[in-house]
């Protein structure tokens, strides 16, 4: 299991970084064009922009994943562990509705506007709405594995969002004696202190 989320995630970002670089390449390349040689791609707009949308949606997905998207977990935090655990299931099972609606709606619009064509690049609408399909079922599948570990693993997390300190110290800091090591560089070196 941790070799297949391993894989997917490692494919997510390097979509990620594709589609990024390919909107750079477009962009720069299309300016440097129309200012240097009085000529431009004509498509390089909507290209550009199809991938923005992409690239947004694919990264709220590895955003979900890791935990990163906003929320406020001040009242959670303070609850007991069992109305924890009731509070994130319920809280998943809405998640999910919602990619529900996204998925119906997607999907509806993917197909309706499949014999629209983009008019500069020629690219079916529907493969721009398509990525709300993918952003729900990849979401769905998150939002399904965080609720099988919550109910059935141990001393699962039951948290939806990463606190900042937690992100910042399990990127900077490492295991064991290196540990204590990175933390007492880290206080230090800056005048924020962390705590472990």
């Amino acid at each position: 299991m941790k070799k297949l989320s391993k894989l997917v995630n490692g494919i997510l970002n390097v979509l990620i970084v594709l589609t990024l670089a390919m909107m750079c390449i477009l962009v720069f390349g299309n300016v440097v064009l129309r200012y240097v040689f009085n000529s431009g791609i004509t498509w390089s707009e909507e290209m550009s922009r199809f991938l923005f949308v992409w690239m947004v949606f694919l990264g709220a997905i590895a955003a979900l994943k890791e935990n990163m998207h906003l929320g406020v977990d001040i009242v959670i935090n303070a609850l007991p562990h069992k109305a924890k655990k009731v509070v994130f299931i319920v809280s998943n099972l809405l998640v999910l509705y919602v990619l529900w609606l996204l998925l119906n709606g997607s999907w509806k619009m993917a197909v309706l506007n499949m014999d629209s064509k983009a008019p500069a690049t020629g690219t079916p609408l529907g493969l721009v709405y398509g990525i709300g399909v993918v952003t729900s079922i990849g979401m769905a599948i998150i939002v399904l594995v965080n609720m099988f570990r919550t109910l059935f693993v141990r001393n699962a997390s039951l948290s939806m969002i990463s606190n900042s300190d937690e992100a910042i110290i399990t990127q900077v800091v490492g295991d064991g004696d290196q540990k204590k090591n990175n933390i007492k560089d880290i206080d230090a070196n800056d005048s924020t202190k962390l705590t472990v």
